[in-house]
């Protein structure tokens, strides 16, 4: 089921503790856009189908990357994307987008997305695994 704009960006506000809207729709563009770099085929549409059709096009046309980036790297290229972000408040942003991305996808379509990032993003999506 898609999650519509407003309820998506309330959730992404709540945990993000953010105090606009703008705030919370500036990370979930950032970090999808930087996300849809690192995700490829039936796995990306999937995703991209459970989301806004804002967020869904975002996701669909990423920013480009040469590699994929350690879940370090990609907390450290947010806050490069992000005006006056730190590697901490970006580490936040990411942790907001993505554990709504999270609950909006289930538990099988993110393992197959955990499947096309290096280890770690499972801590970034707020769904640590086990060992």
């Amino acid at each position: 089921m898609t999650l519509r704009r407003e309820a998506f960006l309330a959730h992404v506000k709540e945990r993000g503790e953010y105090d606009t809207l703008e705030e919370a729709e500036r990370a979930a563009r950032v970090v999808l856009a930087l996300l849809g770099a690192h995700l490829v085929g039936d796995v990306r549409a999937q995703l991209a189908a459970r989301l806004p059709e804002a967020f869904a096009l975002i996701l669909l046309n990423p920013l480009q990357s040469a590699e994929p980036l350690s879940p370090e790297r990609f907390v450290r290229a947010t806050a490069a994307w992000i005006e006056g972000a730190t590697e901490q408040t970006a580490a936040w942003d990411v942790s907001a987008v993505l554990s709504t991305a999270a609950d909006a996808v289930g538990e099988d379509l993110l393992g197959q997305i955990l499947l096309q990032l290096p280890a770690g993003y499972d801590l970034l999506f707020g769904r640590p695994q086990p060992t």
